[in-house]
């Protein structure tokens, strides 16, 4: 439904004057993420600065029966912020203040449009970070909004780990606060955790409060290649089950590896990789990369490296958080698919291992990367979007992964969400009754659907009928 001859954008220009547009430029930017999907952009734009700004918004497309599509810094990769069926795109990148932070509690409340980079500056005076990190710079509001984890979430967990609480608009204009600062808590249904990955369905949030950490007196960051795939894996499933605390621990195939010295200028040898991130003291590093440099030596890793080196440290970890654009980059003008699946640990050899065999039949090019610590990694399957073949094998790539995936008791997605890129993939992940309850709680916060429609929930007759 077109509202580009509605009151509504008069209505709203009254109250934000120039920070509501209909310019196109700007429309088409609200209405692309960074994956392949095809954009859909929204009938206007607006910027909001205030959590009052949030409110005349949604009170007014409740009013109208107008989609409501929040929107970050558009970093996400599965259709996440498209505007399918047109509607308001409200853009919270100017809410970007730090409201609070505690430094005895290790906690902080802030606007939903920071970035993870911009709040850990400011952290970084009281010693504190924000450990969750994505790769791309992405607002707190999106990571939340997404259940977002990365590099980080083998030792600091994900999203959901770190949210202590939220504000958020929900679909009437009504204001909620969720949670409080306290550690624990058994009082009442956790909205909180309801919120958290629900992708601009079931409110908008507008502040975040947030589990902080201590910077690690020591990080060392190791490096190590492989005969095989199988190895790299191999380790990193040993050093999980012995517990070894790691903080970041990466896999990169030789193609990727490959990718990301064009791409970023190293000189690392063509072969799988794994590179590990340790924090803790100056003995507890040491002795944690010595657990690993023994699994890995044991599973045919060489070249083993490790340094305390900030300088070395953030050239590696740069040119892993460009792994998606060095990729892209073996192929100019094309596209890629970027999955991310996630499996019990103990099956991730198997997948991976199945997955590499499946894109040699398929004659693809498609590195695969991944947060392999926690059992997720990811797929860039690169296809031509001039030729409809090298798509449908492309596609077809996708749907094996995750179908592998959920059949050894993983999931479509580790990180990426749903959007509606993957709504064909939530019916093998989840039966009738859930998606009956998840439809339930849809229904009774936005009644009218006007939060993000066509997103996370598939449209099943059993569920509408």
């Amino acid at each position: 439904m077109s509202i580009l001859d509605s009151d509504i954008v008069n209505e709203l220009q009254g109250l934000m004057g120039d920070r509501v547009t209909q310019a196109v430029a700007i429309r088409d930017q609200h209405g692309r993420d960074e994956g392949w999907h095809p954009a859909a952009a929204p009938d206007a734009v607006v910027f909001a600065e205030s959590e009052a700004d949030v409110v005349a918004t949604v009170e007014a497309c409740a009013r109208y029966g107008i989609p409501l599509i929040p929107f970050g810094v558009g970093t996400s990769l599965e259709g996440n912020i498209g505007a399918i069926h047109g509607g308001v795109c409200i853009d919270l990148s100017r809410m970007t203040r730090v409201l609070e932070v505690n430094v005895e509690d290790l906690d902080a409340r802030v606007q939903a449009g920071i970035t993870r980079t911009v709040l850990n500056k400011a952290l970084l005076r009281d010693g504190l970070f924000f450990p969750i990190d994505p790769g791309a710079d992405a607002t707190i509001g999106g990571m939340t909004a997404t259940r977002a984890s990365g590099t980080n979430a083998v030792r600091y967990g994900t999203m959901k780990d770190n949210v202590l609480g939220l504000t958020a608009v929900l679909a009437d204009g009504s204001v909620i606060r969720t949670g409080n600062r306290a550690r624990k808590s058994s009082a009442g249904y956790d909205l909180t955790r309801l919120l958290v990955g629900s992708e601009g369905t079931l409110a908008v949030i507008t502040e975040v409060s947030l589990r902080l950490y201590g910077m690690p007196e020591v990080i060392g960051g190791a490096v190590c290649s492989f005969d095989g795939i199988g190895g790299a894996v191999r380790t990193v499933i040993e050093a999980i089950q012995l517990g070894v605390p790691v903080a970041r621990l990466e896999f990169l195939d030789e193609v990727q590896v490959d990718a990301c010295n064009r791409f970023s200028g190293l000189d690392l040898p063509v072969a799988p990789l794994l590179l590990v991130e340790f924090h803790g003291s100056a003995v507890a590093v040491a002795d944690q990369a010595s657990t690993v440099e023994s699994l890995a030596l044991g599973n045919g890793g060489r070249d083993w490296s490790w340094s305390t080196d900030q300088a070395e440290r953030e050239r590696l970890w740069t040119a892993r958080h460009q792994a998606y654009y060095a990729a892209k980059a073996l192929r100019p003008g094309c596209l890629a698919i970027p999955t991310d699946v996630c499996v019990p640990i103990s099956r991730l050899a198997d997948c991976v291992l199945e997955t590499r065999a499946d894109i040699d039949a398929l004659k693809l090019t498609a590195p695969i990367v991944g947060h392999v610590g926690d059992g997720n990694f990811h797929v860039l399957v690169l296809f031509d979007p001039d030729h409809p073949d090298e798509l449908d094998r492309a596609k077809e790539l996708n749907a094996r992964v995750i179908a592998r995936a959920q059949g050894m008791g993983g999931t479509c997605t580790g990180e990426h969400g749903i959007g509606y890129g993957k709504l064909e993939f939530m019916r093998g992940e989840h039966d009738e009754g859930e998606l009956r309850a998840m439809a339930a709680v849809k229904a009774a916060l936005d009644p009218a659907g006007i939060l993000n429609p066509g997103k996370m929930i598939p449209e099943i007759p059993a569920l509408t009928g």
